[in-house]
């Protein structure tokens, strides 16, 4: 072999040695120049060498390797720039990241107070790069990563928040704008003081806060709720206090950022569009701008003016508060003077104030939580600390209360401290309108029932006249609601009362959709079983026949991608099916929706297909009654907590005899 042969192939040997060592990891012998990228283990991200805009500066940093825009996510230098393209990034022998200008001299470098033998850079599949000792791969054992250090971006696995021991703080930092990467002017972190919460800030002011953790969710973010995307966590405990959230599907790729401009927002990748949709934001509307009625003062986005002094308070300057200018809030109408007679008065469905002048303990009950605070002259409010089960623990308010606003839904109850002249004057104020209340409701009442019976009787004696001129007795007036009863033995029978109960009143909160039949609301039996009831409504096309339908239909019919009907509900007027509650709505729910059709991947809409074909199989052929259902829709595929499908709504079905092939029908049948 000649001279030139030997230096190519060790040339060769050399290079596939480096690109071997450089996939994923970066050791003591090995350097990463500008150009040269290395690859997380499964592919999804790249650290490397970048220029976020047209100048000279180079930065190192993390990106999505497999979003076709390119995406930072961490930047080591965002601070020290390199102006030209000869650095490197490079491991010493100390265990220490560095990255070295064209001259040597170092840029910048990461920092770890544990000793180093055999230190390698590895960038896992997280996103997280980690300086580790050889092949240990325990996380409390590494020597330093980047997710203790980040930029402008919180991804799946990062901690948000601050370990109490170290002194470490894991937030969030601007970039100073959209081609610049160095800190800008906010910051999103968790701040300790009193009770925990995430406070949004320009340079130092204020602009928006979380509201604390109630166990479920942040206070002020009402919509958070269990998810097909991701879980969420909040840890408080001796030594840490942080948020976090990990993936539930892992081919979806989402993360929270906080903007140039302030925004705190959640973005998902979509393929199809090749572009990052917008998932979430934590500033919704005005209202979720700090302090923006003052102490005191409370703000609903629905109202016009937005802001209005709580009750018992009036506005600090009334001039100003005529102008538009709720900056300085309201005062109490009555001054506490912490004599007896004092209470508190009880807002629902609020953000918790401010609770950064507050105190807590998760292990009182509300009734003590009362009483410790009208012990204490300073205390001016109290809550629950943890709304789960009925809520335990206690909050507490030393000072004004700061930053409240009223939510449609999940809100708190707050319960503010209120002089004894101001709570007798509320207890006049609600007596006198529960009993104008009363009256109007006896009014009404009397005069309704008065109606409710000439209406039945009318209808008695026109019925009676048509029954006895057809010469022969209808089913209804023969036994009615008892025949009814006795028709369907096999299938369980639910109490009126019970129901009542589990969708306190058929409340509009418990509503899931509304279909041909009717109304469909979720409730929860006095057992804790979820269950799901369509109720027939007046209004509804469909009326008894398809009712009986689909309780003979799919009574008989057991199979485990079709819906299971739990029982029903026959009383006076009212007729009910009860099923199994599905906690993923149905297929259309994610199909016909752009960001949630990114949860169902080919490999979930294959069991879909197939489940639904297997449904439809034993419908046609394996079951005892043959059975068209006649109104087959993604709306009527229901999709369980493992998104498996049910086939659901047999009210238009029709069933064969096992030697019956074709049937006909007088209407048509369907979805208009």
């Amino acid at each position: 072999m000649d001279t030139f042969t030997t230096l190519v192939v060790f040339l060769y040997v050399i290079s596939v040695y480096r690109v071997s060592n450089a996939r994923d990891t970066i050791t003591v012998d090995l350097v990463i120049r500008d150009g040269e990228t290395i690859t997380s283990v499964g592919g999804s991200f790249e650290l490397g060498f970048f220029s976020p805009d047209d100048s000279n500066n180079r930065y190192v940093g993390i990106w999505y390797k497999k979003v076709s825009t390119r995406t930072v996510v961490w930047v080591a230098n965002r601070e020290f720039p390199l102006t030209d393209s000869s650095g490197v990034l490079k491991v010493t022998d100390q265990g220490t990241l560095v990255i070295l200008s064209g001259t040597n001299g170092i840029i910048w470098s990461s920092n770890s107070l544990q000793p180093a033998m055999n230190p390698n850079a590895q960038l896992l599949e997280s996103g997280n790069l980690v300086m580790k000792n050889g092949n240990d791969s325990d996380p409390e054992k590494f020597l330093w990563q980047s997710f203790d250090y980040p930029c402008d971006t919180a991804l799946p696995g990062m901690k948000f928040g601050r370990n109490t021991v170290t002194g470490l703080e894991w937030y969030l930092s601007s970039w100073k704008s959209t081609d610049d990467p160095s800190k800008g002017n906010f910051t999103y972190r968790l701040d300790p003081s009193g009770f925990p919460q995430l406070i949004l800030r320009s340079g130092s002011a204020v602009t928006f806060r979380s509201g604390p953790w109630n166990g479920l969710r942040f206070s002020g973010f009402p919509e958070i709720r269990s998810n097909p995307v991701y879980k969420y966590a909040f840890v408080l405990n001796e030594e840490e206090m942080y948020y976090t959230y990990e993936l539930l599907n892992s081919s979806v790729i989402t993360r929270l950022v906080l903007s140039p401009n302030g925004y705190v927002q959640r973005f998902t990748w979509i393929d199809r569009t090749r572009g990052w949709i917008l998932y979430s934001s934590a500033q919704k509307d005005d209202c979720d701008s700090y302090a923006l009625c003052g102490a005191y003062g409370s703000c609903n986005i629905n109202h016009s003016p937005k802001c209005t002094c709580m009750k018992g308070f009036v506005p600090k300057f009334p001039n100003e508060w005529s102008m538009v200018d709720w900056s300085n809030g309201c005062v109490r109408s009555t001054p506490l003077d912490c004599h007896k007679g004092e209470g508190f008065v009880k807002y629902s469905g609020v953000k918790l104030p401010d609770t950064r002048n507050s105190w807590f303990n998760e292990s009182m009950s509300l009734k003590e939580c009362a009483s410790m605070c009208l012990g204490n002259c300073s205390c001016t409010a109290y809550a629950n600390s943890d709304i789960r089960n009925g809520g335990s623990g206690c909050l507490l308010w030393f000072g004004d209360l700061i930053d409240i606003r009223e939510f449609a839904e999940n809100g708190q109850e707050l319960y503010v401290r209120m002089a004894a002249s101001e709570l007798d004057a509320f207890s006049s104020s609600n007596s006198s309108s529960e009993k104008r209340r009363k009256q109007v409701i006896i009014s009404s009442v009397s005069i309704l029932g008065v109606l409710f019976l000439i209406v039945i009787l009318t209808l008695y004696v026109v019925k009676k006249k048509k029954l006895k001129s057809n010469g022969k007795v209808k089913h209804y007036l023969e036994g009615g609601e008892a025949n009814e009863r006795h028709e369907h033995l096999e299938l369980p029978l639910f109490d009126l009362a019970a129901l009542l109960s589990a969708t306190n009143n058929f409340s509009s909160d418990n509503k899931l959709g509304e279909g041909g039949f009717g109304p469909v609301y979720k409730g929860i039996l006095q057992e804790g079983q979820e269950i799901a009831i369509k109720r027939l409504s007046k209004n509804s096309r469909q009326g008894l026949n398809e009712f009986k339908n689909e309780v003979e239909s799919i009574a008989k019919l057991q199979h485990r991608n079709l819906v299971k009907l739990l029982g029903c509900c026959i009383h006076g007027n009212e007729r009910m099916l009860i099923y199994e509650f599905m906690p993923n709505k149905s297929l259309d729910f994610f199909i016909f929706d752009q960001m949630r059709s990114v949860v169902l991947d080919w490999p979930k809409r294959f069991v879909i297909i197939n489940g639904v074909a297997r449904g439809l199989l034993y419908l046609h052929q394996d079951s005892r009654l043959r059975v068209i259902h006649r109104d087959l829709k993604a709306e009527n595929v229901l999709l369980d907590s493992e998104m498996s499908p049910k086939i659901s709504d047999f009210g238009l079905a029709r069933s064969f005899g096992g030697n019956e092939t074709e049937a006909n029908t007088t209407r048509v049948a369907g979805t208009l």
